[in-house]
Formats: structure tokens, C-alpha cells, sequence
């Protein structure tokens, strides 16, 4: 006799918060080494997959050096998703990291990011050009770094600021 399948999870993030980082808004990436210093840089951009069970962030290295010898040596990631022109935000906590070079594939995402963060820069009144400044890179020197999320928080300033985020609605 068969048991029965155990019931799906019901996703972490739910549809709204998988649509707010997929546009592509401010992404600060972050770890700590094991004294519990903590290391950090911004993300020139971000993917997300349409279920919210796996993101990536995409990493100078030669600006993120600490934060990747960080990642490496604890597992631990997390991930500060903040849209400019409403400062809502959501913190996203992740293990299963896994690294690889950027690639010619990834250009695509990495143009829309670029394009979305113009939108909500200039959106506050500052320059595209001060956008494609903060988020110029050399492909060659990008790492995509994936992982799933495992934790996540509601960090928009006001009363719900730092609670953990209610499992998506709908059942899978």
C-alpha cells in the first residue's frame, strides 16, 4: 500500500513580491564571514523564475571580492529587494548558492534590469546616466550567483517593517 504524497509547500513568495523583484528594482546582495562581519555590494542585476523558487543576482568580482569569499565559506545569502520610487521592500534569506560566470545569455536580463532601474531613478528625478554609471559592468568580470529562497521579510519602512512574509495565498 502507497502513503499518500505529502501536500506541496506553498511558495515562499508570493506572486505580488515575484513581480516586484522580476521588474527589476534595487538589489543590494550580502553574507558575513564567520566573526559575523558582515559583507555587501550592489547587484548590477537580478532574475527571478515565474514560481519565486530560485533567484540570481549578478556580481562584480572585482568590486565583490569579500562578499563572494563570504558566500562561499558560510552558504548564507540574503538579498535586500527595494523599489526606488516607493521605497517597499522586501529581504530575501537563501541557501543552495550556486556561482557561475556571467555569460552572453544573461545580456538580455541584465539590459532589462538596467532599463527597469532607469525608469525608477529617473522616475525620483536623477539621471539615466547616473543609473548606467552605478550599474556599468564588464561582462567578463560578472558572476551570476543563483539560490533558493528560504527566508523572507517585509522591510518597507512602516508598521510591518522586519516581519516575515505570509506564504503566498494560493496553493500550488
Amino acid at each position: 500500500m502507497t502513503e499518500p504524497a505529502a501536500p506541496a509547500a506553498r511558495p515562499l513568495l508570493g506572486p505580488e513580491h515575484v513581480a516586484m523583484i522580476d521588474r527589476g528594482v534595487s538589489a543590494i546582495v550580502a553574507s558575513r564571514d564567520a566573526a559575523l562581519r558582515p559583507s555587501l555590494m550592489r547587484a548590477v542585476g537580478s532574475t527571478i523564475t515565474p514560481d519565486g523558487s530560485e533567484i540570481t543576482v549578478f556580481l562584480a568580482r572585482s568590486q565583490s571580492r569579500q562578499l563572494l569569499q563570504d558566500l562561499a565559506a558560510t552558504g548564507q545569502i540574503a538579498v535586500v529587494f527595494s523599489r526606488p520610487t516607493t521605497h517597499r521592500t522586501v529581504q530575501v534569506k537563501g541557501r543552495g548558492i550556486n556561482g557561475r560566470p556571467a555569460s552572453a545569455d544573461d545580456l538580455p536580463a541584465l539590459q532589462r534590469y538596467l532599463e527597469a532601474m532607469e525608469y525608477e531613478i529617473c522616475s525620483i528625478g536623477h539621471t539615466a546616466a547616473i543609473v548606467r554609471a552605478m550599474l556599468a559592468f564588464d561582462l567578463q568580470d560578472l558572476v551570476a550567483i543563483s539560490f533558493t529562497p528560504v527566508e523572507a521579510f517585509d522591510q518597507t519602512p512602516g508598521p510591518k517593517a522586519g516581519s516575515a512574509l505570509p506564504a503566498a495565498e494560493a496553493a500550488p
